[in-house]
């Protein structure tokens, strides 16, 4: 479930939930971002307890690898981190993200607060705009979340030459990427 300590108790810190793919480049990119205080990664939405990372890769638990983020409102707004978000992912494609393939690479915004819903739907509508077809990213509310296996947490910071389905040059473009207010 999620951990009381990530939860966002205080005006100063929000939370949101991202599924981009493969989890290590979808944390890595948003340790990034300034704002950005925490990322953790797990599996969000599934239907049985305390999944283990085999299990989520038998297509069988209904889970998506999924990034935890806590940001500082003041400093970077949902609607900044939801438009990168979007640059990082291919938002058209079902259950793959690069060579990732499975129900658990989906893409998917989760959210804890209702009022973070029009936000999201504002962006989700902006990005719709680009493109014929659907949407492929989910918009629900977060059912569960477990955190993922020590292993996977900071995995690119701990193997910096680990696979990653994001290209190095999204990481710079964060790192870089400020919001105007």
């Amino acid at each position: 479930m999620i951990k009381e300590e990530y939860k966002s108790t205080s005006d100063d810190l929000r939370e949101i939930y991202l599924a981009g793919g493969c989890f290590w480049g979808t944390e890595h990119y948003f340790k990034q971002v300034e704002g950005v205080v925490k990322t953790e990664v797990g599996y969000a939405n599934g239907i049985t307890e305390n999944p283990s990372y085999e299990q989520v890769c038998t297509d069988t638990t209904q889970f998506a690898e999924t990034v935890h983020v806590c940001y500082r409102p003041e400093v970077v707004s949902l609607q900044f981190l939801l438009r990168l978000y979007f640059k990082a992912i291919d938002p058209v494609s079902v259950n793959q993200q690069g060579h990732d393939k499975g129900t658990q690479y989906r893409t998917g915004i989760y959210y804890t607060h209702e009022t973070d819903l029009p936000v999201i739907n504002q962006v989700y509508e902006e990005v719709q705009k680009d493109y014929p077809q659907p949407l492929a990213v989910e918009k629900k509310p977060l059912k569960n979340f477990y955190t993922a296996e020590e292993y996977h947490q900071d995995y690119l910071d701990k193997n910096p030459d680990g696979y990653c389905h994001l290209p190095v040059s999204l990481f710079e473009y964060a790192r870089q990427a400020k919001e105007r207010k």
